[in-house]
């Protein structure tokens, strides 16, 4: 028996076990409240008598999948034993049995309802355990394997570096002969490429989510919104497109108009439209927390004689800051991690400046180009992306908790 048929007998089961129980549930109603034969009323209604039911053929199933898994991890399971038991023999035969009993065992004083609430409570219990130890997993992956890395390359000399070729040199005179590992250029390029997408995003996302809220009529912004929200819908694949083949060659011909140096892939190309991508991102949220602002905290500032651009710029935005910081804040994660526009707009080189007309690279870029292909992760550049990640890790928890820090400032102020 495969694991779908498996999957499959068992959920058929946990059906009858639910239908068997609802039934008899109903039936113990019927006769509870019958003038010739009145007995105990049932605790619970009948669906949660039939969910009671079929919880038992999933527990014993489930149970014996995560005996199966230790044993066979482990190792402990003899020979002999390990070829005469069916796993999913016993996984079904547990499943009847125990739906058989407790369908026997229904009775109207079964606190069925008591019974589900538990086992829902245990099974979110469950599912928060299971993303704390994803995260846990995921970031203890990324420092141990930072560890290694730093084993190799002092920490001083990664943070503080200023040049990043971890290629392998063709001449021993290069640079990358032995590895230069300094972060500074990719975090520089990093920082350049968010903050022109930030100074593209924030107003235009601030303004149009102003606008929907507190000026455009319900039948504007009936069809205005959705038509903004397009854009986040659009791949980033076919935003790498647009600016490799649209934006980068008018912001060259823009230069050498002004007479400025412009290279073919550069940050401000890529900027623009990463900036162009998350605008959906601010403008929804701040939208969504414009919104929610009380009503009566308008009517108020009216009262006191206030126009309408007074309203919303002493009473509105402030009282929605915290909203807004928060969707900033989201924004700037999703530019920090994008990828596929900064390499066909950008490029690859990890140049250091702040010109946003020279081609730069990003974190995340890096972290790609090295895990690309067959690698061997006990080189140091392989483990220069885990390194790369960490620090970003590190930075992303900074600006949340700074952001934090803004939002419970102003919440208190205002609630």
């Amino acid at each position: 028996m495969t694991s779908t048929q498996l999957f499959i007998t068992v959920a058929l089961l946990a059906c009858a076990g639910f239908f068997l129980g609802k039934k008899r549930a109903a039936i113990m109603r019927d006769s509870s409240g019958s003038h010739s034969s009145p007995g105990i009323r049932p605790h619970s209604t009948p669906v949660y008598y039939g969910f009671w039911v079929s919880l038992w053929a999933v527990i014993p199933a489930l149970l014996v999948f995560v005996c199966e898994f230790v044993l066979k991890r482990f190792g402990h399971v003899p020979f002999s034993f390990r070829a005469g038991v069916a796993w999913e023999a016993v996984a079904v035969t547990s499943g009847i049995v125990c739906v058989i009993i407790a369908w026997l065992r229904l009775r109207p004083e079964t606190r069925a309802r008591n019974h589900i609430e538990t086992g829902m409570n245990f099974l979110f219990m469950a599912c928060a355990t299971i993303a704390i130890f994803t995260t846990l997993g995921i970031v203890l992956s990324v420092i141990f394997e930072s560890i290694r890395f730093f084993k190799v390359i002092p920490v001083q000399e990664f943070l503080f570096g200023l040049k990043w070729s971890p290629q392998v040199a063709i001449r021993p005179d290069q640079v990358g002969s032995t590895g230069a590992f300094g972060s500074v250029p990719v975090l520089a390029g990093t920082f350049l490429i968010s903050f022109i997408a930030m100074a593209v995003a924030a107003p235009l996302g601030l303004m149009s989510a102003i606008y929907l809220s507190e000026y455009a009529g319900s039948r504007l912004r009936a069809w205005a919104k959705p038509c903004l929200e397009i854009l986040a819908g659009i791949p980033t694949v076919v935003y790498g497109f647009f600016a490799a083949l649209v934006v980068a060659p008018q912001v060259k011909a823009a230069g050498e108009i002004l007479g400025l140096q412009v290279s073919s892939e550069s940050a401000l190309a890529a900027g623009l439209v990463m900036g162009i991508m998350i605008i959906p991102l601010v403008s929804s949220l701040s939208d969504d927390v414009i919104s929610a602002v009380p009503q009566a905290m308008r009517d108020g500032s009216y009262a006191l004689g206030a126009t309408k651009a007074e309203t919303i710029k002493n009473v509105v935005i402030p009282a929605a800051l915290p909203g807004i910081v928060g969707g900033l804040l989201l924004a700037v994660s999703r530019a920090v991690g994008e990828t596929m526009i900064v390499v066909m707009a950008a490029g690859l080189s990890a140049n250091l400046t702040m010109n946003p007309l020279k081609a730069v690279t990003t974190v995340t870029v890096q972290i790609v180009t090295l895990l690309t292909g067959d690698q061997e992760f006990d080189s140091p550049k392989t483990l220069a992306a885990f390194a790369l990640g960490l620090l970003l890790f590190i930075l992303t928890l900074l600006m949340n908790i700074i952001a934090l820090k803004i939002v419970r400032k102003y919440r208190e102020q205002y609630e």
